[in-house]
């Protein structure tokens, strides 16, 4: 009859569950696999109770077994992250902060998304309080070099993308404030790459500036826009931090990790 493991209880508890994640955490911390002997001693673990776990892990796929008697996370917990990841929705994420914002600033806070040579408003958060007259409906495009979130994405892309942009849409203008030729723009999309932040000085709309900082996933990678619209005389510098914050943390919910600081 085997001896019973004094670290383990008969009954599944919370206690195992807690040794469980414990183990994983272990796993996770290294990228190479680890011996029972060194992940029983990093978890504070009775190599047994340790072996036991991991056994039970490597049934359901959380972990793999390399070589007899190491260990390392499996692909199970690659496919459920997966899963979480594709559950993940920019609008879902951006929906209450921007709400909060909207309420800080009592101004329209718009989500937008680049489709092609345009954004897209997809969400937006307002009142009738604001005192706007134009607000975006959701569906409703603009080109991206008239938009401070369009110019987000533009500042992305490299100088010979954004040559063929000009030259496909020719850079027509909605007001005199338009940016309508291509020195101009590289010269805007400069200072977007420098400051991390965009504006649009009634480039689209006569009376309305807007101010947007981007929205990136788990790969660093620009997938949308926030964006304070306000009357001319109204949008004011001390929202771009705000703006900034709100925007860092729905990146944080679709998983982004920035390589270095921040704009």
């Amino acid at each position: 009859m085997a001896k019973k493991d004094p670290d383990l209880p008969t009954t599944p508890t919370v206690q195992v569950i807690e040794r469980m994640f414990t183990l994983i955490d272990v796993l996770a911390s290294r990228e190479e696999a680890l011996s029972l002997k060194e992940i029983s001693e990093k978890a504070g673990l009775h190599p047994s109770t340790a072996h036991r776990i991991l056994n039970d892990l490597a049934s359901g796929r959380f972990v793999d077994r390399p070589q007899p008697g190491s260990y390392r996370l499996g692909m199970r917990l690659l496919e459920l992250g997966n899963l979480v990841k594709g559950r993940l929705s920019v609008r879902d994420a951006a929906i209450v902060p921007m709400r909060e914002l909207h309420k800080l600033i009592q101004q329209p806070v718009n989500l937008s998304m680049r489709q092609g040579d345009e954004i897209v408003y997809v969400e937006r958060a307002f009142s009738e309080r604001s005192g706007m007259q134009v607000v975006r409906a959701i569906g409703g495009r603009a080109p991206l070099h008239l938009t401070s979130v369009g110019k987000l994405f533009l500042a992305a892309d490299d100088p010979q993308r954004i040559r063929a942009y000009a030259a496909r849409t020719g850079l027509q203008g909605h007001t005199k404030n338009s940016i309508t030729s291509l020195d101009t723009l590289e010269r805007e999309l400069s200072r977007v790459r420098q400051y991390g932040q965009a504006n649009d000085n009634e480039e689209l709309e006569l009376g309305v500036r807007c101010m947007a900082a981007g929205i990136y996933d788990d790969q660093n990678k620009l997938v949308a826009g926030l964006s304070i619209s306000a009357p001319s005389g109204r949008l004011e510098d001390d929202w771009l931090p705000k703006l900034k914050e709100t925007a860092r943390m729905i990146s944080d919910a679709l998983g982004n990790k920035p390589a270095g600081n921040s704009a």
